[in-house]
C-alpha cells in the first residue's frame, strides 16, 4: 500500500488545480470574509434554519419530516415529530424562547413512544433520545438562560421510556444490538441479525448522558458492552470491519474505513472520554486511531482496505469521511486535519456539493453515489478547524457553502436534497439533520467570528457535540472534565489552554496546550506503553475476550466496586445515626 502514496498524492494535487476553474473557488480567492460580511452570513444562516423550519411546522408537522418541494410531509422514522424534536437545541442555540418553549410543551403533553413501530436503534437514539436529553438539559437549567419555568423533566421522563423499549435490542451473545427494534412489541424474530459498527457502536453518548440523570447503570452498561463486543473483534492490524452478524460475531463485511458504516464508531470512542473521562474508551481510541492513519490513510485521503490484509479495496472518498477532521482537531492531530480538509473540500469546489462517492482512481463522481443529501460532516470540520487555527480560509470555505445550499439546494418550503451534484438536480426530501447539524455548524462558524454570543461558546458549560450536533453539557453529574481537560486541545479553553492559535504555530501550540500527553499518545506515547498491555489481557485477552461472556470481568468488578462503595455509604451513614441518638 506505501507504494500507492505518491500516486494519489500526485492526483489529488492535479484535481484540486482544476478545482480552481470553478466559480466558487474564483469568488473564495477574490477575497477573504471580512467582519461585516460574516455577520450578514450569520444571519443569512439564521434565515436559512427558520426558512426550512417554518415551512416543517407549516407543511409537514407533526410528521416527521418536510417534502421541501411540494410542501408535503412523511413520517421516515417513527412518526413522532422527528425534525422538531432534532431541532430543539438549535432553538435554544439562535436564543428563541418563545419557540422553544412551545415546542417543548408540546412534546411533553403529545409524544409518546407505546407505538406499533419498529425503528432503527441508531437512528432513533441520535436523533430522538439525543434531541429529547439535550432540550431537557437546556430546559431545566437557569444557566442556561432557556429555562422554562412550568418544566417538569417530561422530556426526561420520554427519554427513559423511549430507552427502555430499545433495550432489548440490546438481548444479543455479543452485546453487539439488533438494527432495528419494534417500540411496543421488542425484537421481531425475523429480524436482520446483520449490523453495522456504527450502528452498534454510536450510542454511549446518549445512553450514558441518561444512565447519569436517571442513577440507573444499565444504559450505560449495555452500549458500552457493544463497543467491546465490537473491538473484541477487531482484526490483529486493530481494525475493524463494516457489517457483524450480532448473534456469531463473525463479520459479514470485512471493508474497513472511515466513513459509511463505521465512520462515528471512532467518534464516540473519543467524545465518551472526553464528556464522561472514560480511560476505556480513551484506551481503545488511540489503537483504533493509530491503524486507521497507519493503514487507511493515503495523505490526504482515505480508503477502505481489508480489515485483515490492509489491501485497498476501496479508492473512495465518501461524503461521511468529512467529520474526520474536525475529530482531529479534537484529539488535536491539527497537520493531518488540515490537509485532508484541503482535499475534502476541493471535491466541494468543483461540484458545489460533496457526492456521496468521489472515486480518487478516476477522479470522477462514482456511479450510484451522485446525491447530497444536506449532509454536514463537511461544514462541521471546516466549524472546528475555525475554532482550532482562526485561519479565514475556513470562513471562505463557509461561506461557498452557504451560496452552494443557497442557489442549488433551496426549494419552496425547505432545502431540498440533490440527487446530483453534476447537475444540481432536487430531489423532494428535507432530513432532519438539516436542521440539527447543517445550519447549527454553519450558523456557529460565522457567530465566532462575528464574537460568539451563544450557548456553546459562552455559556456555563462545556459541551460535547452528539454525532447528531446534539449540545451535551459537562457539567458535574455528567462529566469528569476537570481531570482530563488539558489533555484535549480544541475542547477546552482553561489554563494552559491555547484558544486562538496562529497557522504558522499549529502544531508547536497545539503540543504545549496539551502538555503533548493526549497528543503523543495518539502517536505511539505514554499512553499507549503504559496500557497497552493491561488493556490487551485484562480487558480483551489476545485480541478479544471469551466470546461466550458477554459482559468482561471488569464490568463485574465495576459492579462490586460500586455495591461495595453504596455498603461503606450505608455504614457510614448508620454509624452517624447512632452517634446522634446518643448525643
Amino acid at each position: 500500500m506505501e507504494a500507492k502514496k505518491p500516486v494519489f498524492q500526485f492526483l489529488w494535487l492535479f484535481f484540486f488545480v482544476s478545482a480552481y476553474h470553478n466559480a466558487f473557488m474564483r469568488r473564495a480567492l477574490a477575497e477573504g470574509v471580512t467582519p461585516q460580511e460574516a455577520k450578514q452570513l450569520r444571519d443569512e444562516v439564521r434565515g436559512m434554519f427558520y426558512h426550512a423550519f417554518n415551512g416543517y411546522m407549516d407543511h409537514a408537522f407533526p410528521l416527521d419530516e418536510l417534502r421541501p418541494l411540494t410542501c408535503g410531509g412523511e413520517d421516515t422514522l417513527g412518526g413522532y415529530a422527528l425534525t422538531l424534536i432534532d431541532s430543539l437545541d438549535m432553538l435554544a442555540l439562535l436564543g428563541d424562547k418563545e419557540r422553544f418553549a412551545a415546542s417543548v410543551e408540546w412534546i411533553g403533553k403529545s409524544l409518546r413512544f407505546d407505538i406499533n413501530k419498529t425503528v432503527s436503534v441508531f437512528e432513533t437514539t441520535i436523533r430522538v433520545l439525543g434531541g429529547l436529553l439535550s432540550a431537557h438539559l437546556i430546559a431545566s437549567d437557569y444557566a442556561t438562560g432557556m429555562k422554562i419555568p412550568s418544566y417538569d423533566n417530561q422530556l426526561l421522563n420520554l427519554a427513559e421510556d423511549l430507552a427502555r423499549r430499545l433495550l432489548p435490542a440490546f438481548d444479543t451473545p455479543t452485546g453487539i444490538p439488533f438494527g432495528s427494534v419494534n417500540l411496543l412489541y421488542g425484537v421481531d424474530e425475523h429480524e436482520s441479525k446483520i449490523t453495522s459498527t456504527a450502528g452498534g457502536g454510536t450510542l454511549t453518548l446518549e445512553f450514558g448522558v441518561l444512565s447519569r440523570l436517571t442513577n440507573d447503570p444499565v444504559f450505560e452498561e449495555v452500549t458500552k458492552n457493544a463497543v467491546r463486543g465490537l473491538w473484541a473483534r477487531r482484526s490483529k492490524l486493530n481494525l475493524v470491519g463494516a457489517h457483524i452478524n450480532v448473534f456469531t460475531g463473525e463479520w459479514t463485511q470485512k471493508d474497513a474505513g472511515i466513513g459509511t458504516s463505521i465512520d462515528s464508531f471512532y467518534e464516540y470512542l473519543l467524545k465518551a472520554y472526553v464528556l464522561f473521562g472514560d480511560e476505556e474508551s480513551l484506551f481503545i481510541f488511540q489503537e483504533a486511531y493509530r491503524a486507521a492513519m497507519h493503514y487507511l490513510y493515503n495523505d490526504p485521503w482515505y480508503v477502505e482496505v481489508n480489515m485483515d490484509s490492509a489491501a485497498i479495496v476501496w479508492p473512495l472518498f465518501n461524503s461521511l469521511q468529512a467529520f474526520w477532521p474536525g475529530l482531529q482537531v479534537l484529539a488535536g492531530d491539527i497537520d493531518p486535519a488540515v490537509q485532508t480538509h484541503t482535499a475534502f473540500f476541493s471535491v466541494w469546489k468543483r461540484y458545489g456539493f460533496t457526492p456521496e462517492g468521489f472515486n480518487l482512481a478516476t477522479l470522477s463522481v462514482q456511479d450510484g453515489q451522485k446525491s447530497y443529501p444536506l449532509r454536514p460532516e463537511l461544514i462541521e470540520s471546516t466549524y472546528w478547524l475555525y475554532k482550532a487555527t482562526r485561519d479565514p480560509r475556513y470562513l471562505d470555505a463557509g461561506r461557498d457553502m452557504v451560496s452552494s445550499l443557497q442557489y442549488g439546494a433551496r426549494c419552496p418550503c425547505g432545502y431540498c436534497h440533490i440527487s446530483d451534484v453534476e447537475f444540481h438536480t432536487q430531489e423532494d426530501h428535507m432530513e432532519s439533520f438539516f436542521l440539527a447539524e447543517t445550519v447549527k455548524y454553519l450558523w456557529l462558524l460565522f457567530d465566532l467570528a462575528v464574537g460568539p454570543d451563544n450557548l456553546v461558546e459562552n455559556g456555563p458549560y462545556k459541551y460535547i457535540f452528539s454525532t447528531e450536533g446534539h449540545l451535551l453539557p459537562a457539567t458535574p453529574q455528567i462529566s469528569l472534565v476537570r481531570e482530563h481537560c488539558s489533555y484535549v486541545g480544541a475542547f477546552c479553553r482553561s489554563v494552559g489552554c491555547k484558544e486562538d492559535y496562529h497557522t504558522s504555530e499549529i502544531a508547536t501550540d497545539l503540543l504545549e496546550a496539551n502538555g503533548s500527553r493526549f497528543h503523543e499518545g495518539i502517536s505511539g506515547g505514554e499512553f499507549r506503553n503504559a496500557g497497552s498491555d493491561y488493556g490487551r489481557n485484562e480487558y480483551y485477552g489476545d485480541y478479544g475476550w471469551d466470546r461466550n461472556v458477554r459482559f468482561p470481568k471488569m464490568v463485574e468488578d465495576q459492579t462490586q466496586k460500586n455495591l461495595k462503595k453504596e455498603k461503606n455509604k450505608n455504614e457510614n451513614e448508620n454509624e452517624n445515626n447512632k452517634k446522634k441518638k446518643i448525643s
